[in-house]
């Protein structure tokens, strides 16, 4: 069994390479999200998130992160290797629910890197 947990190696934590995915990136585009996709060289999969206070409160934002961390932390061996994932987060979507979440994370992440 894979290990399932999200460490912080497996973050995009600096501004910098933040900087780097938007500008050498693609961009996937869903109702709710934006997606960009980009090969790194540490040979791990990370993540990064982000969440604009168009979104809502502190508490719509953390919950909509924790329901994509937790989406990321259970589908990572489905996800390609060595690639940094950023997730932006459109307007108006506190009603979703992580099944929601999920089926539409899929159809961008997985879906369509399997197709390439």
């Amino acid at each position: 069994m894979a290990k399932q947990s999200f460490g912080k190696n497996e973050r995009i934590r600096k501004r910098k390479d933040y900087l780097n995915i938007y500008q050498n990136g693609v961009r996937v585009d869903s109702t709710n999200f934006v997606t960009i996709l980009r090969q790194n060289r540490c040979g791990i999969k990370r993540l990064g998130l982000t969440v604009s206070k168009k979104v809502g409160n502190a508490v719509k934002r953390n919950r909509i992160k924790r329901l994509l961390r937790e989406f990321f932390r259970l589908n990572k061996n489905r996800l390609p290797a060595s690639q940094d994932i950023v997730i932006i987060v459109k307007r108006n979507i506190s009603s979703l629910k992580y099944q929601d979440v999920c089926r539409e994370l899929e159809n961008l992440l997985i879906l369509k890197t399997d197709v390439q």
